[in-house]
């Protein structure tokens, strides 16, 4: 029985900076941002927009009337969390008018929604007459000013999960796992932003990258030739391309050159909305099939997922035929263009925007946000959401 991804639904907010605009704000020389960590611009969410409301807004994308009342488990991961005790995906469930499902929020960094998978691969293989949505929803903030800002971002992927016959992409069974308690990136309770030792992180990534690998590999007896493409967790685009470098010389160089090519196309998603921490290597992964010309059905694809703090996991699968029927490249193009870009000032005024700590009555204001889902305020300590008409 084949297990994979059915359908890939993508949302981000509809508010953006534009990179350059922040380095001359900042005083760098904007190639550090471009070109030294590979990003144009990032996706800046509005109060009315949180971890639930654009999960919400990117399973609207991939749910219809033939796989709804078969969703028998909905995973959201995320590390934006909203609250302390209920998961997020209760609320994205009943936003999306589902019913009967298992429904819950899984943390672990940026490796949220592949454990999410995962665990929807063990569901469906349980349940072969049921599916899974899986979704990949954050918003990363690092604060103004710091030297993360620039790989901050918003938005989230969602993922149907069926048994027989997924038409986009099936999983096959072998995978690698590393994972150790470092500490690369947390952020506590009492804090907005995160911490992070970016070098140190940076050389964990590619630690586990390489772990993994040599683990796939020594599982499997396959090599970088079997591959036609390679996708990774990018908090920002220049990391995974720094991973990938460390295998390359075990490719000839018209694959190394291949591989490239596909790596480049992977990232143009990631460059023009930023980090979205679970949702990234997705984000990426997406990317990749709807900028491509060059892939085909029977393919394989390599996805590397690493979560901080830290667990990485590298799997793969199979590209199914009449792939890309299952891809809406031309409404996440035409998504990203109708964006509004925001002044500098407006960006720090938007970041600093806050709801209230102490539960009182506050009412969002959302003229600048046509999302179909929003967060509308907050009353007696609950959120208000909203499916509009």
């Amino acid at each position: 029985m084949q297990i994979g991804i059915d359908k890939m639904g993508l949302f981000t907010p509809n508010t953006y900076l534009d990179l350059v605009m922040l380095a001359n704000a900042r005083g760098v020389d904007p190639d550090k941002y471009t070109i030294g960590i590979g990003q144009d611009q990032m996706a800046i969410a509005p109060l009315s927009q949180d971890s639930v409301t654009m999960a919400a807004n990117a399973a609207l994308e991939v749910l219809d009337d033939d796989n709804r009342d078969s969703i028998g488990l909905l995973i959201l991961g995320t590390e934006s969390g909203i609250d302390q005790s209920k998961a997020g995906a209760l609320y994205v469930q009943r936003l999306l008018g589902l019913k009967n499902a298992r429904a819950f929020e899984i943390k672990e960094a940026c490796y949220g929604a592949t454990a999410g998978l995962m665990t929807a691969y063990d569901f469906v293989a349980a349940h072969p007459e049921q599916k899974a949505l899986v979704i990949g929803s954050d918003i990363a903030r690092y604060g103004l000013d710091t030297p993360g800002e620039v790989t901050q971002g918003a938005g989230a992927v969602a993922m149907i999960v069926v048994s027989a016959a997924p038409r986009l992409l099936a999983l096959e069974p072998a995978t690698a796992i590393h994972s150790d308690d470092i500490q690369d990136f947390w952020r506590p309770n009492y804090s907005k932003e995160a911490f992070a030792r970016g070098k140190y992180s940076t050389e964990q990534y590619i630690e586990f990258f390489q772990a993994t690998w040599a683990d796939y590999r020594a599982q499997t007896g396959r090599t970088i030739s079997d591959f036609k493409a390679l996708t990774f967790h990018l908090p920002y685009t220049k990391m995974g391309l720094k991973a990938l470098r460390t295998i390359l010389p075990e490719a000839t160089e018209a694959e190394q050159a291949y591989l490239l090519d596909r790596y480049q196309e992977s990232t143009l998603y990631s460059r023009q909305i930023g980090n979205i921490y679970t949702g990234a290597l997705y984000l990426g992964f997406l990317s990749l099939l709807e900028q491509s010309t060059q892939l085909a059905a029977g393919d394989r694809i390599g996805l590397f997922s690493y979560g901080s703090g830290a667990i990485s996991e590298f799997f793969t699968g199979i590209l199914q035929p009449g792939f890309e029927k299952q891809l809406a490249g031309a409404d996440h193009k035409a998504m990203l263009a109708a964006r509004r870009q925001l002044t500098m000032a407006e960006y720090e005024n938007q970041f600093q925007a806050e709801l209230p700590e102490d539960g009182s009555e506050y009412e969002i204001d959302l003229a600048m946000d046509n999302a179909p889902i929003i967060l509308k305020g907050v009353k007696e300590h609950e959120r208000n959401y909203q499916v509009r008409d």
